[in-house]
């Protein structure tokens, strides 16, 4: 595990869950993937809105565990858009653990997702000038 740089979290709030006995690896702890794939969930949610419809994953980069997830903790992924290109998004999402308000939240990792807007035939197209209103 490292140290963190990170105080407090980034961006959006665009998921929270939580951990369940079921996501657990051989060693109890939540599996890996699992965290990832709520990660993903979370970068969906800001790159539908930012793209105004369906949307897919082409890449994660640079993530590193930082602290392990047991069960029962909330995680709570937050979100910020770094890049805008003609089709594709880039979002940084971190993941952090957020269920106790009398202590600080625990950042459990991020990464950069890159999402790429597609139409109903699922091929690509442009990401519109402004976002959705909220």
């Amino acid at each position: 595990m490292t140290a963190t740089a990170t105080v407090t979290p980034q961006g959006t709030i665009s998921l929270q869950t939580i951990a369940m006995p079921a996501d657990t690896n051989w060693n109890g702890d939540i599996f890996g993937g699992w965290l990832v794939s709520q990660m993903d969930l979370a970068g969906a949610v800001a790159a539908r809105r930012r793209a105004h419809g369906r949307i897919t994953t082409i890449a994660i980069d640079g993530m590193v565990f930082h602290h392990p997830v047991h069960i029962g903790d909330v995680v709570t992924c937050f979100t910020t858009i770094e890049h805008i290109g003609n089709t594709s998004m880039k979002i940084r999402i971190e993941a952090w653990e957020t269920g106790d308000p009398c202590r600080e939240p625990v950042k459990l990792t991020d990464g950069l997702f890159t999402y790429v807007a597609i139409d109903e035939q699922g091929k690509p197209r442009l990401v519109p000038p402004e976002a959705c209103p909220v």
